[in-house]
C-alpha cells in the first residue's frame, strides 16, 4: 500500500506542474502579461496569405506585439479584419503606416507598423471596441502574387501590340540581310571613318637620325676653352619627334608618315651639334655639364626651320641662329646659318636623309664660325 501511494504522489504531482505550466503560458498570452497591451484592428484591402495566429508585429522594425484573430466582413468580401494586440508604448497614431513584411529565410510574414506624425495624439483603446487602423493599398499582396501581376499586364501590352512588335523583328530581319549582302562595302566604310578620325592600323614606325659634320678645312683653330652646347630653342611645330613637312600653301603641321626622329629635335640637334665639333677636335665642348662644373663659353641655338619644303622643286630646309655667350653672361657674336638639299621624293627615306645633309652643312658652318670667335 506504501509503494502504490508514492507513485500516486509522484503522478499528482507531476500533474500539477504540467498545468501550472499551461497556466503559465496563458497568463503571459493574455491578461497577466508583463506589459499593458492595447487592440487594433487592421482593415486590409487584399487577402494575406501565410499569416497566422501569433504572427510577429514591429514598429520600425522592433517587435510589439503579435497576431491575436483574424475576421471577415460581409459588407466587403475583399477585405480581412486582422486584429493583434501591442504594447501600451508602442506610438500607434491614426496616420500609422500599415503594411506586410516578410522575413527570413522561409519570407514570413509579420504586420509592420511605421511612421506616424508626432504631433497628432496617441490612439486610445477600450476592451469592447478597438480602433480600427487602414492598411496600405495592395499590402498584402505576397512577391509572388505581385510578380504574377507583372507578368499579366506584360502578357496585355504584346497582345495588344503584336502588330507592332511583328513588323519590327521583319524589318531586323530585312535589315540583317541587307547588311549582310553589302557587308564588303560596310567594312569599306568602317575603313574610311578609321582613316577619317586617325584610327586605322598605322604602319611600323621607322626611326631616322641626323649626321653629325665630319669633314672640316685643315687650316680649322682649335682653341682650348670649354664650350657648353645649350639645348636648343624653337617653335611648338618643330619640338617634336616627327619629320615636318611645309606644304605648297605655306601650311606648318604635316608629317612624314611612320617616321621619327629618335628624341624630340632639340634633343637631337643639341648632341648632334656635340658630336660635330669633338670630330673637328674640340676638346672642351659639352652638351650637359655636370653638376658644380662651370664652362668659359655658352653656344645658344634657336631651330627657326628644320622641315621638308614641299612644292616644285621640294627641298629639305634647315635654320639655325646661334649666339655664343662669353663670362657672365656677355654676348661675344651671333649669326643665322642656312642650308638646303633638294628632295627627290616626299617619303620617310628620301625626306629624312635631305635634311641630314641640310643639318650638317649649317653645322660644319657653325663649328668653323665658332672656331674663329676665338
Amino acid at each position: 500500500m506504501e509503494i502504490r501511494a508514492r507513485y500516486a504522489f509522484v503522478g499528482a504531482f507531476t500533474l500539477a506542474v504540467i498545468a501550472g505550466g499551461f497556466a503559465f503560458v496563458y497568463w503571459l498570452n493574455n491578461s497577466a502579461s508583463f506589459r499593458q497591451r492595447d487592440a487594433y484592428l487592421i482593415r486590409y484591402d487584399s487577402p494575406v496569405p501565410g499569416l497566422l495566429v501569433g504572427s510577429a508585429v514591429l514598429f520600425n522594425g522592433i517587435r510589439v506585439g503579435e497576431v491575436t484573430s483574424f475576421k471577415l466582413d460581409a459588407t466587403a468580401p475583399q477585405d480581412v479584419m486582422v486584429e493583434i494586440a501591442v504594447e501600451r508604448l508602442a506610438p500607434v497614431r491614426a496616420d500609422t503606416r500599415v503594411g506586410i513584411e516578410f522575413q527570413g529565410l522561409t519570407g514570413s510574414p509579420v504586420v509592420s507598423l511605421s511612421g506616424g506624425t508626432a504631433s497628432l495624439p496617441l490612439l486610445s483603446n477600450g476592451k469592447e471596441k478597438p480602433s480600427v487602423l487602414v492598411a496600405e493599398k495592395n499590402a498584402g499582396l505576397g512577391m509572388t502574387q505581385a510578380a504574377r501581376d507583372v507578368l499579366r499586364s506584360i502578357d496585355v501590352v504584346v497582345k495588344d501590340n503584336s502588330e507592332p512588335l511583328r513588323n519590327l523583328i521583319v524589318n531586323l530581319d530585312k535589315f540583317a540581310s541587307a547588311l549582310a549582302r553589302n557587308s564588303d562595302r560596310v567594312d569599306g566604310i568602317v575603313t574610311g571613318i578609321e582613316r577619317l578620325t586617325g584610327g586605322a592600323t598605322k604602319g611600323q614606325i621607322r626611326v631616322f637620325d641626323l649626321s653629325w659634320a665630319k669633314s672640316f678645312p685643315t687650316e680649322l683653330k682649335r682653341p682650348s676653352v670649354q664650350l657648353h652646347i645649350l639645348e636648343p630653342t624653337t617653335l611648338s611645330v618643330f619640338d617634336t619627334e616627327k619629320i615636318v613637312v611645309r606644304l605648297a600653301d605655306g601650311m606648318d603641321g604635316s608629317e612624314v608618315t611612320n617616321a621619327r626622329w629618335p628624341d624630340m629635335l632639340p634633343k637631337v640637334v643639341q648632341a648632334r651639334m656635340a658630336q660635330s665639333f669633338e670630330a673637328a677636335g674640340f676638346t672642351g665642348v659639352l652638351a650637359r655639364v655636370p653638376e658644380g662644373t662651370r664652362s668659359d663659353f655658352q653656344l645658344v641655338l634657336d631651330i627657326r626651320s628644320f622641315q621638308v619644303r614641299a612644292g616644285s622643286p621640294a627641298a629639305a630646309d634647315v635654320e639655325l641662329a646661334a649666339k655664343i655667350i662669353g663670362p657672365e653672361g656677355r654676348l661675344v657674336d651671333a649669326s643665322v646659318f642656312r642650308a638646303g638639299t633638294p628632295v627627290t621624293a616626299l617619303d620617310a627615306e628620301a625626306t629624312s636623309a635631305a635634311i641630314s645633309r641640310s643639318f650638317e652643312t649649317a653645322a660644319r658652318d657653325i663649328v668653323v664660325w665658332t672656331a674663329n670667335r676665338f
